[in-house]
């Protein structure tokens, strides 16, 4: 299945979109409204948008959950400070559970090695661990 059919169908399910106005719109309004809405540009600060968004709410439920400390929050600065950025992790923490908050990049610090006190006469065990 291509991703074009998978998201037409998600689309079709979703059933007519609401109106963004109340009031008829007149042919001078709907031009102006498809040179706006139509352009690349805007496509662009909408999909940003939804990235900001995403992140937003993710970080605030990790937090107010308590999957994520407040003060870990600062790991983020510099990826949600580019749009590249931005889109990378809103589509993480879209395959992320809050509760995995604490392993997105950016906040993810490695646990520091701690060296092995084997009890005396204790043989070596060694664990293949698979690619």
């Amino acid at each position: 299945m291509q991703l074009e059919d998978i998201t037409a169908r998600i689309d079709r399910a979703f059933g007519d979109e609401l109106p963004f106005s109340r009031r008829e719109l007149g042919d001078g309004d709907l031009k102006t409204l498809y040179r706006v809405f139509g352009d690349v540009g805007y496509q662009h600060y909408l999909q940003d948008q939804v990235s900001r968004q995403i992140i937003r709410d993710y970080l605030t439920n990790a937090v107010l959950l308590g999957y994520l400390s407040p003060d870990r929050l600062d790991g983020f600065a510099n990826q949600v400070a580019t749009q590249e950025g931005r889109s990378a992790l809103s589509l993480h923490m879209l395959m992320t559970s809050v509760e995995d908050a604490a392993s997105l990049p950016g906040v993810c610090v490695p646990p520091t090695l701690k060296p092995l006190n084997p009890g005396a006469g204790a043989r070596p065990k060694l664990s293949l661990v698979p690619k």
